[in-house]
């Protein structure tokens, strides 16, 4: 074999053996717990901006959307959203009653999907030109709600992660049970 045939298999093995090492590095439970938190934080802020900016181009801007869309009790659904977001985002971004939060924002994501996004297709970005102004785009699809629900999904199979006050409910949950068992009468033989 040639020198510079051995060198490159060499640093080939190499380079193997070092993204071998951070991968396992990446996906110990120690460095891996911290995952959620990326996530909190895009889908509570995304979640928060979108009812922020809905609230304030004014809810009725929204109602009539909702209204030329054909979904009953527009206004009501358009306050129900807004309170969704805003809310939902909060808590999500801080960790909190994220099981059940994820319900509501669930629902917002997928009426968006089925009523908005779906005649558009998948991608979310569609580049139809550039001009001296800059870039202009197509309606989005439904790409950005997948993503998401895929988000949400995995903070509620996977937990919230550190710093997250679900932790500090869980454990005052789990402390109030431990206490209530242990005053408890114990029945004798």
């Amino acid at each position: 074999m040639s020198e510079s045939k051995a060198l490159n298999t060499n640093s080939f093995a190499a380079i193997t053996r070092l993204s071998f090492a951070v991968v396992d590095f990446l996906v110990s439970s120690s460095v891996a717990r911290w995952a959620p938190i990326p996530l909190r934080l895009m889908v509570g802020y995304g979640f928060a901006e979108h009812g922020f900016a809905k609230l304030l181009r004014g809810a009725d801007n929204f109602t009539g959307l909702l209204h030329a869309l054909g979904l009953p009790l527009p206004h009501l659904l358009a306050w129900l959203t807004i309170i969704t977001e805003i809310a939902g985002g909060i808590c999500i971004g801080i960790g909190a009653l994220v099981p059940l939060v994820s319900i509501p924002m669930a629902i917002v994501l997928l009426v968006a999907i089925f009523t908005v996004h779906l005649p558009y297709g998948f991608s979310s970005i569609k580049l139809q030109a550039i001009t001296p102004e800059g870039a202009h785009f197509g309606q989005p699809g439904y790409e950005t709600d997948l993503l998401y629900l895929a988000c949400i999904l995995a903070l509620v199979l996977g937990g919230s992660g550190p710093f997250a006050v679900d932790n500090w409910l869980y454990r005052r949950i789990d402390a109030a049970r431990h206490a209530t068992r242990s005053a408890a009468p114990h029945m004798g033989s």
